[in-house]
């Protein structure tokens, strides 16, 4: 499967956000996304996957603090299970390596629903979990 690694630039909430990051079950994101008005600013630097046919599959954040990155991925329902996640998060960390950065750090909250799912696809992919409840990877 082939996708589109797009930055977004100033980031504006739209569809797109609306569709895969407000419509995620609750417990997923911070509720105050699916307050949002079309094209409210948000926080954050972030890009957007596009697969072949130019379909946003998911989104990518990087939210930089002290040489470290907090990063949150929201891939579509219909998208999951074809590599989209992993194809964001590989490009969040060439992202971080280009800026220097140092590690990359992931919260899943515990209203999650598939909290521990979550956790196991970060953690098979170098994530170590932290006791306060962090996800962290050095970048390479």
């Amino acid at each position: 499967m082939s996708f589109r690694w797009i930055r977004e630039g100033t980031t504006r909430w739209d569809e797109a956000k609306r569709r895969i990051v407000g419509g995620a079950p609750p417990g997923v994101f911070d509720d105050r996304y699916r307050a949002l008005a079309d094209g409210a600013l948000v926080p954050c630097e972030w890009w957007r996957v596009e697969d072949a046919d130019a379909r946003v599959v998911g989104f990518g954040w990087l939210d930089v603090v002290w040489g470290d990155a907090e990063i949150l991925l929201a891939v579509a329902p219909e998208a999951e299970r074809r590599g989209v996640g992993a194809f964001i998060l590989s490009s969040l960390e060439a992202e971080a390596r280009s800026r220097g950065l140092g590690y990359l750090t992931n919260v899943v909250r515990a209203t999650h629903p598939r909290a521990e799912v979550v956790t196991r696809f970060l953690e098979g992919r170098g994530f170590v979990r932290q006791t306060d409840g962090r996800l962290v990877k050095r970048v390479a």
